[in-house]
């Protein structure tokens, strides 16, 4: 079992690329099986998530074959399986997205309920729903049993706005007979990537970017070369690194829309950048300190569906807040677990009440010390990193896996920068 050893109290400098947004990469290897004919995919984050969804495509019958480090070849001309093996079911939440491409190409599939990170409850409940609208029937009984015998256009309106469950109804739709609506759609960037992606491949999806979806099926997608685009949940990481190290850092190659509601937040604890075309620079020295809402009240950082702040970097504001002058409230709405891993920051010395499952009340600046930690999920372990990175002194942090499921090449790429971190077997 491997662990990170840190030793903190360094800032961090100098440049990287972004890299390719995980889960924009995750629906689009599923999408690629809804053709027979070659997908080309590039940017793929060189991640364990990414790994496991390829072997997931291969398992089916398809042919997958890396052609450079982040670009990869999925030709599923013939499907020799419908059933997702248990123990990559297990491995990641993502799994559930191969549901809706395979009713839409084979009119059933096969899954354990999927794994993935320990945060709280993640209802399904919502896949079940667009689907079922779809066409297909359900079977639960220790397993998922999805059988379609054909697919119409539905008008949906989704209970909430979950991303993976308007992935897979997108992707059932597309090859679905008539319109479909999905109302009350996710819409972040990497919902936008897939139904970009489809698009390239001869689906015809209108209001890309908005809650309202409109579909019009057709009868058969054809091959296609895409992009992923950059990952703005790991970009704005490495923003919080710099801010809590006090060091600074050039990311090349982020999306500047991507970056609005990120900004808005981290203006809020006194941090800034600067956007140069598709570079943003964060300077080594910013302001650190809490801008009070009107009437000198406490100031929130709540997470929402895009385009608000995103909830996957809730636990990094969480720590970058430990850092900064002043008082501020971190609601995390969407996830009744995720907020858990508090009580290994108070242990490092940070000043933080956590009032509930979903609020914490953090006052900066703290100083912390090292620690021996666990990463209990990807986000929580990336804040985890930080933490130790901005910490006096050594700290030990283990089940690793989880932090690597989402930032690819960490170590290497920290080292990099100036950390002073190592893995230890």
């Amino acid at each position: 079992m491997r662990e990170y050893r840190i030793e903190g109290g360094f800032p961090i400098s100098g440049t990287i690329r972004a890299g390719g947004n995980k889960n924009a990469a995750l629906p689009c290897i599923a999408a690629s099986i809804l053709t027979g004919e070659k997908v080309t995919l590039h940017n793929i984050p060189d991640i364990e998530d990414t790994a496991v969804m390829l072997a997931i495509v291969e398992s089916l019958g398809a042919r997958v074959q890396k052609i450079s480090n982040h670009s990869w070849e999925i030709e599923a001309a013939q499907l020799t399986g419908t059933a997702i093996p248990d123990e990559l079911s297990k491995k990641i939440r993502a799994s559930i997205l191969f549901a809706g491409p395979l009713i839409a190409r084979c009119g059933t599939a096969e899954m354990i309920p999927p794994g993935g990170d320990v945060i709280g409850r993640r209802r399904i409940d919502t896949h079940f729903l667009a689907l079922t609208e779809l066409g297909a029937r359900i079977d639960v009984n220790g397993r998922f049993t999805f059988i379609a015998h054909k697919l119409m256009g539905a008008d949906i309106f989704l209970d909430e706005m979950s991303v993976t469950a308007t992935e897979n109804a997108i992707m059932a739709a597309v090859l679905a007979e008539g319109q479909t609506v999905i109302s009350n759609a996710a819409s972040e960037p990497h919902v936008q990537d897939v139904c970009t992606m489809l698009n390239t491949m001869g689906a015809k999806i209108s209001g890309i970017g908005s809650n309202v979806l409109r579909i019009d099926g057709v009868k058969k997608l054809h091959g296609t070369e895409f992009s992923i685009g950059p990952d703005y949940m790991e970009i704005g990481s490495f923003i919080g690194l710099a801010a809590a190290t006090k060091g600074s850092i050039t990311i090349e190659g982020i999306n500047p829309r991507d970056m609005r509601p990120l900004r808005i937040s981290y203006n809020k604890l006194g941090i800034r950048w600067d956007i140069t075309g598709t570079t943003l620079s964060v300077p080594a020295v910013q302001e650190m300190k809490v801008n009070r809402d009107f009437g000198s009240a406490t100031p929130k950082i709540d997470d929402a569906p895009w385009p608000g702040f995103p909830p996957d970097l809730t636990s990094i504001m969480t720590v970058v807040a430990t850092q900064v002058d002043g008082t501020v409230l971190i609601f995390e709405k969407m996830f009744e677990s995720r907020m858990f891993f508090v009580d290994k920051l108070i242990n490092m010395g940070a000043c933080i009440t956590l009032c509930d499952p979903h609020r914490a009340v953090v006052s900066g600046p703290s100083v912390l010390h090292g620690d021996n930690l666990v990463s209990p999920d990807v986000r929580a372990g990336m804040a985890m990193v930080i933490a130790a990175m901005a910490a006096h002194g050594e700290s030990r942090i283990s089940n690793v896996y989880q932090i690597e499921r989402g930032y690819e090449h960490l170590v290497e790429r920290l080292h990099n920068l100036g950390a002073h971190i190592t893995i230890v077997n």
